[in-house]
Parts: C-alpha cells; structure tokens; sequence
C-alpha cells in the first residue's frame, strides 16, 4: 500500500480519542431511534419567524435546542451526570436543575469540537438565538488549542491528586514528547493572546463536559436521507441526543372521517442514547412525550 498522507494528532483529535475510546470501554450504552413527524412544527417555525416578533432569524437548530430543553425539564434525570466506581461497585448520579448542553460546533477549519452552552433551560427563543451568535462570535477569536490543552493540563493534575503516577507519566510522555508533542503559544503570541478579554473568546469553562449532549448532523446533511445510528455518550453525562435532517417522507394520518390515509410528511429522527448504568428505557418517556406534545401542537411556540 502506497499511503498518500499521516497526519499526527493535535491536542483536539487526542483528547477525543481519549474520551471515545474511554467511553466505549466503560459505558453500557442503549440507543432509541424516534422519528416524530414535524410539519405542524416545521410550519410554525416559518411563521414565527415571518411575524417580525424577533430581530433575526430563528435557525430551526436553535427552534429545536428550546423543544429539547422543555423535554428535558419533564425529564429531570436525564440531565445528569454519573459517578461509579466498578472495581468497588458503587456509585451515585447527580441530577440538575440547570441545563449545560455538551453542542457539537462545526469550526472554521471544518473539523468539529463540543461547545458547553450554558444553562439554555432558562433562556427564552430570542435570548438562546441571540446566546448562540455569541459564541460563534468568541470561536473566531479562541485558539482552541490553547483551551484544549488547558483543560488537558487540569484533568491531569486531578489524575495526579489521585494518585495516578503511572497515568499521568504516560499522558506527559504523550503531550510533550516526539512527533506527536502538543504545541501551545509562546512569547509575544501567547501574550496577546491571553491579552484578548475572556468575554471575547472561549474559555476552558466554554469547552468543559455539560450536564447532556445535542448533537445537529442534520445542519451539515440538509437534502440527504440518513440518520445518526452510534452515539458515544461521554461520562460523566448520561444521555445523548443526535437530529437528523429533516426528511420528507409518505406518513399516515387519519382524515375527519377516521380513514387512513397516505400524504406527504416531514420526519425529523432523532438517535437517543443512555447510560443504562444511570436510567432505564423507561425515563425516556417524559421526554419523548413532552417533544410530541410540542410537535403536535407547536402553537405553544408563540410563548417561547
């Protein structure tokens, strides 16, 4: 085989491989497929934004990052995080009231990086889209690998605390030796840098784990029919949520007359994931009702 590149990993592409190939290992992971039918919803997002009620456009991303923050509130252990120790088989789960999403972000450089949005519960439509452009605002101005690496250097110094010499060796060993060694600022460059105000680029708090994880593969496949079918839930969090794009499709529905019939609909799926150490099956269902509520009446929209 002739190989046409080999490309060393960056601190990004390092520290995601630790986390997947950490999560893969240790966590239990059961996935649902729900598809609900959004027209209704669709439709309602056209005429918000056509009524002149907000400043800007309403992208359907951030429509749906409030539905999912209402589904979550009727889901409380959902949004939560779980401590467990196998070797001692024990452990406990830490519900919240906040809602911190975990959001995959596609950067400007085209590769994609989870984003902590914090506490989207509590912020109306406009207040969550105009939260939003913020933080796109602060990517252009955020080395992420200097955060990334920020972050890096302190879940090793909790290692070390921990008393995991061995571990914290070998991920020194990684970071600064060979060809593989992680480049951070230096001199000048790192000072004007840290000289940029933390309320104009993102801050290791901006990256750090959420209470869940939203993931939007449909705002990079608009036009395509497919849908997310893996998930890696990435501990602490115990639950994951991945939209697709939305999909037209033939539905059934039932006229006035109680016929079924065939029509033309618009399908959205959506891949849950759950740590199955944390929940059962069963406390997706406030959340998976609380979404067909929305999308089978989306009149209450106009409060949001």
């Amino acid at each position: 085989m002739k190989p046409t590149k080999t490309t060393w990993f960056g601190i990004q592409r390092k520290i995601i491989a630790n986390m997947t190939t950490e999560s893969w290992q240790t966590v239990p992971h059961i996935g649902y497929s729900y598809e609900p039918e959004v027209s209704k919803f669709m439709a309602m997002t056209k005429q918000l934004n056509a009524s002149g009620k907000f400043s800007q456009k309403i992208t359907v991303n951030t429509f749906m990052l409030k539905a999912i923050t209402e589904g979550l509130k009727a889901a409380p252990e959902l949004n939560a995080n779980i401590h467990f120790d196998a070797k001692r088989v024990k452990g406990y789960i830490t519900e919240y009231e906040d809602i911190h999403a975990s959001m995959t972000w596609v950067l400007p450089n085209d590769e994609m990086m989870t984003i902590n949005l914090h506490d989207i519960g509590s912020k109306s439509l406009s207040e969550l889209n105009d939260y939003i452009a913020d933080v796109a605002r602060k990517i252009n101005n955020t080395n992420l690998d200097e955060v990334m690496y920020s972050i890096s250097f302190d879940d090793t110094m909790r290692e070390l605390k921990k008393g995991h010499i061995l571990k914290v060796v070998r991920r020194l060993t990684g970071a600064k030796l060979g060809k593989h060694k992680v480049v951070t600022l230096k001199g000048k460059e790192k000072r004007d840098y840290y000289a940029i105000p933390e309320t104009d680029r993102l801050t290791k708090d901006d990256i750090r784990q959420g209470t869940v994880c939203i993931s939007n593969i449909g705002s990079t496949t608009r036009g395509i029919h497919g849908r997310c079918t893996l998930l890696a839930l990435i501990p602490p969090e115990v639950f994951v949520i991945c939209m697709s794009s939305v999909q037209k499709t033939p539905v059934v529905v039932t006229d006035e007359n109680g016929e079924d019939k065939v029509v033309p609909g618009l399908v959205m799926p959506m891949e849950l994931v759950f740590d199955h150490r944390a929940v059962d099956f069963g406390k997706l269902i406030p959340f998976i009702n609380r979404l067909e509520q929305i999308f089978n009446n989306p009149e209450e929209m106009l409060e949001w």
